[in-house]
C-alpha cells in the first residue's frame, strides 16, 4: 500500500504538465513534505510564473495551502483514498492545528 507521501505526490504530479500558454512543473522539497505546481510561460509577449498548487503533509493531514485548479486537489486526493478528515483546505479557511 502506498504511504500518505507517495498518493499526495502522484495527485500533484498530474496537475503538471503542458498549459495553454506555457508549462506546469512539480517542484518537490527535499524532505518530501511540500509539494507545488508552478506555471511558467507567455501571454500577449508578457512571461509570468505562477504558483496555483500547495499542499503539505503535517503528521497525517494534508494541508491544502492554494489550489487554484478547475478539479480541486482534495476530489483527487479523495478518489485516491485519503478520508476527508485528513484534509485540511487552509485556502478556504479551514482552520489548521497549531501543531501542522
Amino acid at each position: 500500500m502506498a504511504s500518505l507521501a507517495e498518493i499526495v505526490q502522484q495527485a500533484v504530479s498530474d496537475y503538471a504538465g503542458e498549459a495553454g500558454n506555457g508549462q506546469l512543473y512539480m517542484t518537490v522539497s527535499p524532505d518530501g513534505s511540500l509539494f507545488t505546481v508552478i506555471g511558467i510561460g507567455a501571454l500577449a509577449g508578457q512571461r509570468f510564473i505562477t504558483v496555483g498548487l500547495v499542499a503539505r503533509l503535517a503528521g497525517d493531514l494534508v494541508v491544502i495551502e492554494r489550489d487554484q485548479n478547475d478539479k480541486p486537489l482534495v476530489e483527487a486526493l479523495l478518489q485516491a483514498g485519503i478520508p476527508r478528515k485528513q484534509i485540511i483546505l487552509a485556502y478556504a479557511g479551514e482552520p489548521v492545528p497549531e501543531s501542522a
